[in-house]
């Protein structure tokens, strides 16, 4: 269907029954940092669900990084938008309806840090993905040389980084009333509350002279950094969302989103100034978010990358036709049972069988048709959470990970692949912020086993792996499956190799 001369979504044009609740919007009481696709499919969609049972002060508004496409269609269309949730052989769309404005940082930055201060503003949220949060891979710790950090740092401007922007900000608020306020991280971090907090301590305590004392003291009083786990796949839009949307409604949406039909957001309940009743859009609350984070990082995300970079180097261009392939099902699945979940206690409540299956079916839910290169991009910061700490928990109990080598090896096949190979247009679209030091450090390199080696010592993946020498040695072993024989040769020299290993002692 031609959408161009339909109407366009719009407060006026909505029809109601799409609509997730039916109130006047709220006023503003978050601003979320991040306006892309897994906010407006995830967060909003939670906040809809609070509005459609009780009033409250939850409007958001929405922060985009640099990109002012988003924002400007959302403008547009008074900030109303579709989720267009798709599963083979059905889909739904829905209407969130939670925005009361947005901004684009790189244009209006000191709005920006107004927005943060406003005294209305209660919660404080981001997605921007691990790399927003210009931390050093290899430390852990604020990338203090980033020319970003550097910058706002020095106070040279509006802030251009989201660490920046929040400290800024809690600056200011705390000049002008100190009112409580609570800085919420949505991004698939291990402890991404606690984390963001160290970056936002660390920040203060970098500020020039006594600038960030007050506001160390006024952070440990006054604002609270919970710990969240979110999970949903929210691949990027593409004309058979608008599609949907003109079929379904009549309409025409810029800026619909795409997002399977599950859905699941764990939170510590940890907030300074009151919270929207996240429960009623089907949120669990908890004091221990960390076993259904690990879960999440592990057997998801830690999977999925693994899925995506074999799928890439196999010329897949979707999750979907990856795992469709029965050796990356298979290498899959190892990963998952023998080296993931011996490393995790899976939470009460959980179904694990039930869990692992509907993992599988959603890795292969082929309408949603989420891509390799999306899914494989800045690995060198997913890796670092998802692959050390199960590996060490086997190389302790006297077996090699044979499929994190795996992961690991696909990895570095795809950003920095060995002079001759071509790892095919899917890894090649794949950004990393570590890509240009990998190839630098490959055509340094002597061999494969020196580039891992190199790769093992610069702490790309933590510094506890670079000490066994025998997973260092099995991912330049795979490269060079990868590289010389392809995919399936590689995940069964995986699986054989692991076979042959003798049961741990019991």
């Amino acid at each position: 269907m031609t959408t161009t001369c339909l109407p366009r979504l719009n407060a006026h044009t909505v029809p109601a029954g799409s609509l997730l609740h039916r109130r006047a919007l709220p006023e503003t009481g978050i601003v979320h940092l991040g306006l892309g696709n897994f906010h407006r499919a995830h967060q909003a969609v939670y906040t809809a669900g609070v509005l459609d049972r009780s009033d409250g002060p939850w409007g958001i508004l929405g922060v985009a990084s640099r990109s002012a496409a988003v924002a400007d269609a959302l403008r547009a269309q008074d900030f109303r938008y579709s989720v267009v949730e798709i599963a083979p052989g059905s889909s739904r769309v829905v209407v969130p309806a939670v925005h009361t404005g947005v901004l684009v940082a790189a244009r209006q930055p000191d709005a920006v840090v107004d927005a943060i201060a406003a005294p209305g503003t209660r919660i404080v949220s981001l997605t921007v993905t691990e790399h927003g949060y210009t931390f050093s891979p290899r430390t852990g710790r604020l990338d203090l040389d980033h020319p970003g950090v550097a910058a706002d740092l020095r106070g040279d401007g509006p802030p251009s980084t989201v660490i920046g922007q929040i400290v800024r900000g809690l600056q200011r608020r705390l000049r002008r009333h100190s009112a409580p306020v609570t800085v919420l991280s949505c991004d698939n971090l291990a402890g991404n509350g606690a984390q963001t907090a160290r970056l936002v301590r660390e920040f203060t305590a970098a500020l020039p002279g006594a600038e960030g004392a007050d506001l160390a003291a006024w952070l440990d009083d006054c604002v609270a950094f919970p710990n969240t786990m979110v999970d949903r796949i929210v691949p990027a839009t593409t004309d058979a969302e608008r599609t949907a949307v003109a079929d379904r409604l009549g309409l025409r949406d810029e800026v619909p989103v795409p997002a399977e039909p599950f859905s699941m957001w764990v939170l510590e309940d940890r907030f300074a100034a009151g919270r929207p009743a996240w429960e009623h859009g089907g949120a669990l609350f908890t004091e221990d978010v960390e076993p259904y984070e690990l879960l999440k990082l592990r057997l998801l995300n830690g999977t999925h990358s693994l899925i995506a970079y074999l799928g890439a180097l196999d010329g897949r261009a979707t999750i979907p036709d990856a795992i469709s392939r029965p050796h990356i099902a298979d290498a899959a699945g190892r990963v998952l049972h023998d080296e993931y979940l011996p490393s995790l206690t899976v939470p009460d409540g959980i179904d694990q069988d039930a869990y692992v299956a509907q993992l599988f079916e959603r890795w292969a839910n082929s309408a949603l048709g989420h891509r390799t290169r999306q899914v494989g991009s800045d690995g060198s910061v997913k890796l670092r959470q998802r692959v050390p700490d199960p590996a060490l928990v086997r190389l302790r109990a006297g077996r090699v990970p044979h499929h994190l080598a795996l992961t690991v090896a696909a990895y570095l096949c795809c950003m920095a692949p060995p002079a001759g190979f071509d790892p095919g247009p899917h890894a090649a679209a794949m950004t990393d912020p570590a890509r240009d030091g990998l190839r630098e450090t490959a055509r340094r390199s002597t061999s494969v086993r020196d580039f891992v080696t190199a790769v093992m010592d610069s702490g790309l993946l933590g510094n506890r792996l670079a000490e066994h020498a025998e997973f260092t040695a099995r991912v330049a072993e795979l490269i060079d499956v990868l590289t010389r024989h392809g995919t399936a040769a590689a995940t069964a020299a995986a699986g054989e190799a692991a076979d042959a290993e003798p049961s741990p002692a019991v």
